[in-house]
């Protein structure tokens, strides 16, 4: 190959490789590959996961005081959950019949009840606190994943153990939004 015909292939492999990282920065994406903000951090998990409890015990509270608890759980899961951004698995603890959530409508029926359904309302049940404890929190991409136990207190002081799994995944706002959660009351319990 001649010196004229190598340029050229350079050439066209730089305007290609340009033209492949515009295209990928107007999608939000980097070079790198990571959405606009970077890779997921195991401490935007950690407060993702204290925001989604506080939502929890917020909706309770609401309830309690005869507040709009629809309003609350509908805010609650537009902000935390990835729904309308990408498929959502939910598979919720207290849940056999309707035993996964892939809509918004179950999502806020297992969250505040529903006439006619096995859905009592477990955000609404008087939470005053979640707190979580991680098994462990794969981070550094696109995605994370976190496992472990959290538990809930009742209006008695008394803790509800539940293990679960939830995957995030970076929302357009720049937020970590739910795509997959899996909880279950340990077993033998």
């Amino acid at each position: 190959m001649n010196r004229k015909t190598c340029f050229s292939a350079v050439a066209c492999i730089a305007s290609a490789v340009v033209i492949t990282l515009a295209s990928g920065c107007a999608s939000g994406q980097h070079a790198d590959g990571h959405g606009a903000h970077g890779p997921i951090t195991k401490a935007e998990v950690m407060a993702a996961q204290s925001a989604w409890g506080d939502g929890i015990v917020d909706i309770s509270r609401v309830y309690s005081e005869t507040g709009d608890a629809k309003a609350r759980a509908t805010e609650h899961i537009n902000s935390m959950y990835a729904y309308g951004n990408t498929i959502v698995l939910f598979k919720p603890t207290l849940a056999s019949d309707d035993q996964f959530r892939g809509s918004f409508d179950e999502a806020l029926s297992y969250f505040i009840g529903r006439d006619g359904t096995e859905d009592t309302g477990f955000a609404i049940k008087g939470w005053t606190k979640v707190r979580f404890e991680n098994e462990g929190i794969y981070s550094g991409s696109d995605l994370a994943m976190a496992m472990g136990n959290y538990f809930f207190t009742d209006p008695d002081g008394d803790e509800t153990k539940v293990e679960y799994s939830f995957g995030y995944v970076r929302g357009d706002d720049g937020k970590l939004k739910i795509m997959l959660q899996h909880s279950s009351i340990p077993f033998g319990s």
